[in-house]
């Protein structure tokens, strides 16, 4: 620790939504505000949907994936990320708490089939600048790919709006974690692509932290 070593990487585990996921340096630690974020989205979700599909883009260590699985009990839950180191941890979580959960390499939708009711993601979303200026414990040892949401910090929010549409039903939900000042702007990208209801809301901290919005009846 006296290295600024993160405790989770030395423990080798971190706890989320009351289950215990596997973590090494290759994913990002999962956080407290991620799970206001679950949280946010399963009073949102339809319970009444028996054939739910959930896709999770840039999955990490599969913590969100795995945990709706585990809750909602979907027909299809689906995790993606680029990395495949990521994938190895997220496929080691899944066969310890969630078998049912496919996880597959992509690049966002590269690789993606079928269509969904929920998509979610916490995509990078720190600018490259900020990056180089967050403590040791995170700029040090957690993987830069799942930190750097490249100059403006919303670079996987416009490609993930503008093709979401693609892969959602109608009535389809789409939900993001934000950074603490990127409400608006994501709400902003939403609403231009026609997605409807669109909301930001805070987390313990009174910071925004979730975006979400739907896609429109029909499209």
């Amino acid at each position: 620790r006296k290295e600024h070593v993160p405790l989770q990487y030395i423990l080798g585990t971190q706890e989320f939504m009351g289950y215990t996921f596997k973590v090494t340096p290759d994913v990002l630690i999962p956080r407290a505000d991620t799970e206001t974020v679950l949280e946010e989205v399963l009073l949102k979700v339809p319970q009444t949907l028996k054939n739910l599909k959930i896709l999770d883009l840039c999955t990490g260590s599969g913590c969100i994936a795995i945990s709706l699985a585990l809750i909602l009990k979907p027909e299809v839950c689906v995790g993606t990320d680029i990395s495949e180191k990521a994938l190895k941890i997220a496929k080691a979580n899944g066969e310890n708490l969630a078998p049912m959960v496919k996880f597959i390499q992509s690049d966002l939708f590269e690789n993606v089939t079928g269509s969904y009711d929920l998509i979610i993601s916490n995509p990078p979303y720190i600018t490259t600048e900020e990056c180089g200026k967050l403590m040791p414990e995170v700029k040090d040892y957690e993987p830069m790919l799942a930190l750097d949401g490249k100059e403006d910090g919303l670079y996987f929010y416009k490609k993930i709006i503008k093709e979401a549409k693609n892969y959602l039903n109608p009535q389809g939900m789409l939900a993001f974690e934000i950074g603490y000042d990127q409400g608006e702007a994501v709400k902003n990208l939403m609403e231009a692509q026609d997605f409807v209801c669109v909301e930001i809301k805070k987390d313990l901290a009174g910071l925004d932290r979730l975006v979400f919005g739907f896609a429109r009846e029909g499209e």
